[in-house]
């Protein structure tokens, strides 16, 4: 990616990919965290944002559905917006 820094968060966030199923990242706004994993992580993952209101409404009405339609490894962005597809995330891994 043009511009792109690279993070030294990407080694962290390598190691708890490979240690452990799901890997959560948080910051704050506009700190980076979309362009790491997009950059980091593109070859292996897919990306979907909940943030449009219509993939948001397909994870609330057919969680199973959604996650069956986009399998691991997935970089799930905006989850605050869809909090119980945690659960079923949970029960898949």
């Amino acid at each position: 990616m043009p511009g792109y820094l690279p993070r030294h968060l990407a080694v962290t966030a390598r190691v708890a990919l490979a240690t452990f199923p799901a890997v959560l990242v948080t910051g704050a706004r506009q700190s980076g965290k979309t362009t790491l994993l997009r950059t980091e992580f593109r070859e292996r993952s897919r990306y979907v944002s909940l943030e449009r209101p219509d993939v948001r409404a397909r994870t609330l009405t057919d969680p199973l559905g959604f996650l069956a339609e986009h399998a691991p490894p997935l970089i799930l962005e905006e989850i605050q917006y869809a909090p119980d597809l945690l659960h079923y995330l949970k029960e898949q891994i």
